[in-house]
């Protein structure tokens, strides 16, 4: 008999917490990979780290599909396993990294559209299943008009509709950055942790109020906290 018993109790300590956090540009996504408080590796599609430039944090640059299995490689061997937090910045990238190769090899674009929904599915579930890791990605963010009510409906943007559809359902961990500016004009960077009728977003947890700060080492504390039981 394979299989093996363990308890809903442990299941966060022992296969770490998952995030997908989606955004508009400029709206902080990448800056949350240096909140985590904790040894952090960034596995980058994108030319935009410098906003991190006042940390050292730990890159691999990615500009293949290959460059993705070997940084998967890389953090799951003995040179990786010290790195408590991997990010991925950002999903939507890689996958138009992906999209891009499946093209060059398919005349046919909806052979390139469906390889490229199977690789990244496959491919975040692996990263999504490290074990013992925190998993931080991030997406661009796309809006679809509602056609029965006109309203601005917003998830995370991926290439091909059905891909950016169906990502939030691999997490348990799903929010939204927004950044807003205030009557005095300043810029208030909130995470959304809960769906309503604008943005996809949820916390499996339960542990997280609306709206938390933009600070992953708090948020992971947080989910991460005895619970205790309400008399």
């Amino acid at each position: 008999m394979a299989i093996k018993l363990t308890s809903t109790k442990e299941s966060a300590l022992v296969n770490g917490i998952k995030i997908l956090t989606y955004g508009q540009a400029g709206a902080g996504k990448t800056s949350l990979c240096a909140t985590t408080g904790e040894k952090t590796i960034i596995i980058s599609a994108e030319s935009g780290l410098l906003s991190l430039r006042g940390h050292d944090i730990a890159v691999l640059e990615v500009s293949s599909i290959a460059d993705v299995h070997e940084a998967y490689a890389y953090v799951t061997s003995d040179a990786g396993k010290d790195f408590r937090w991997v990010c991925l910045d950002s999903i939507s990238e890689i996958a138009e990294v992906v999209l891009n190769y499946e093209k060059k090899n398919n005349k046919d674009p909806r052979a390139a559209y469906g390889a490229l929904s199977e690789q990244m599915q496959d491919l975040l579930r692996a990263f999504r299943d490290l074990p013992g890791k925190n998993v931080f990605m991030s997406a661009k963010m796309a809006s679809v008009k509602d056609d029965m009510t006109g309203a601005m409906l917003y998830g995370p943007s991926m290439p091909g509709a059905k891909l950016g559809q169906g990502i939030p359902y691999l997490f348990d961990e799903v929010f939204v950055l927004r950044a807003e500016k205030a009557d005095d004009g300043v810029v208030y960077r909130t995470l959304q942790t809960g769906a309503d009728f604008q943005y996809v977003a949820k916390d499996r947890s339960g542990a997280l109020d609306l709206y938390e700060a933009p600070d992953l080492e708090a948020i992971a504390a947080k989910i991460l906290s005895p619970i205790t039981s309400k008399e």
